[in-house]
């Protein structure tokens, strides 16, 4: 908040975004014409001449307001907590220039990740493995340059991309379609508690409290793509929600960047349709450098991404076939505790993964 914004301005601003029916171009739209959110309040009968017109929240839908904006001040209270106005110097400058940019944003964390040089990292929720490691090592490859990964913290390539920054201790910001009091999945709990550990952010556009309501997702998909320079798009399939980040990049006129796959699995044809609409084929991380010769990142890049992965006993039988933990202790002579501890290892670098009992290698 500047110090040019009052506190009860903050207040009537949080009260005008959490109206329903009040989006971002109406949010604006009665700003610029009232002057301030508590003007456009008071005079709220004027309205209709501006082509609002809603129904006055009745007692019950007052109270539940006023409880969503004092609960927003007290947060705003602690320390790491922000609420950002559209026209504060600390709103991200690239979010800003979108057509449909929030009228302010709910942080919590490192406020200056926002304008640092990003890429966004989006795909299937269900996804393969193999694109599950592929979008960990992308991200680890950029970070590790200097680029920000940003995200949804969605299942899946999100949840991949995510951890693949932090593994390389690089930052990585977390655009999410709850409130932030909120953790969707609740299985990311630990997850997000790490991105804030690791110096990154947490992002939302909705009240504290709001659950995960399936419109938000690809509302809050604009965020993510609004936020960074280009949008990778590891796996998709024709109806996926990654997509719809594709396409707000577009409309913002951010690069789209997309990794082909097999023309016999499902989650590749979302791919294969934005490579066909002009999205950059990607294969390595130069493939997304050649494109962003003119933006310098503090580090130079070491593809991560398509580097050999070191080997080690366990890694040179998977790549022969699959095994199950009996097995492996057999060929490798070590019990199956030991062993256990090895497989766990290699399982959260992302070298192997467990199906069906069976242990098997994931090529880099």
């Amino acid at each position: 908040m500047t110090s040019m914004t009052s506190s009860g301005e903050l207040y009537a601003r949080l009260q005008l975004h959490a109206t329903p029916h009040i989006g971002p171009q109406r949010f604006k739209t009665l700003l610029k014409h009232f002057g301030s959110a508590a003007g456009a309040l008071a005079q709220r009968g004027q309205w209709p001449q501006l082509g609002i017109s809603l129904p006055r929240p009745d007692a019950r839908q007052s109270h539940r307001l006023e409880q969503q904006v004092e609960a927003a001040l007290r947060w705003h209270e602690q320390p790491g907590n922000h609420i950002v106005l559209h026209d504060n110097q600390a709103y991200p400058a690239l979010l800003s220039e979108t057509h449909s940019a929030p009228g302010l944003l709910f942080v919590q964390g490192n406020l200056a990740a926002l304008d640092s040089v990003q890429l966004a990292i989006v795909g299937s929720r269900n996804c393969s493995p193999t694109n599950k490691k592929i979008a960990s090592n992308f991200a680890a490859t950029m970070a590790t340059a200097g680029c920000t990964i940003t995200s949804g913290m969605a299942s899946g390539i999100d949840t991949a991309a995510h951890q693949g920054a932090l593994r390389a201790c690089g930052l990585t910001i977390a655009v999410v379609g709850t409130g932030l009091a909120k953790t969707y999945p609740a299985s990311n709990r630990q997850l997000q508690e790490q991105i804030l550990h690791n110096n990154g952010c947490l992002v939302s556009e909705y009240m504290l409290d709001e659950g995960p309501l399936a419109a938000n997702f690809p509302r809050r998909n604009r965020i993510i793509s609004g936020l960074a320079l280009g949008v990778l798009v590891v796996e998709a399939g024709t109806a996926s929600g990654s997509l719809i980040s594709a396409r707000y990049a577009m409309e913002q006129n951010r690069e789209v960047f997309a990794i082909p796959g097999s023309i016999h699995y499902p989650g590749s044809r979302g791919c294969h349709q934005l490579i066909r609409e002009g999205a950059t084929l990607v294969e390595t991380v130069d493939d997304i450098m050649e494109q962003w010769q003119n933006w310098l990142l503090p580090s130079p890049v070491a593809d991560t991404a398509s580097a050999p992965v070191p080997q080690c006993p366990i890694l040179q039988l998977l790549q022969q076939g699959p095994a199950n933990n009996d097995q492996l202790s057999q060929q490798l002579q070590i019990g199956i505790p030991e062993l256990m501890q090895q497989l766990t290892m290699l399982e959260i670098n992302g070298s192997i993964y467990s199906k069906a009992g069976l242990w098997h290698y994931l090529a880099p």
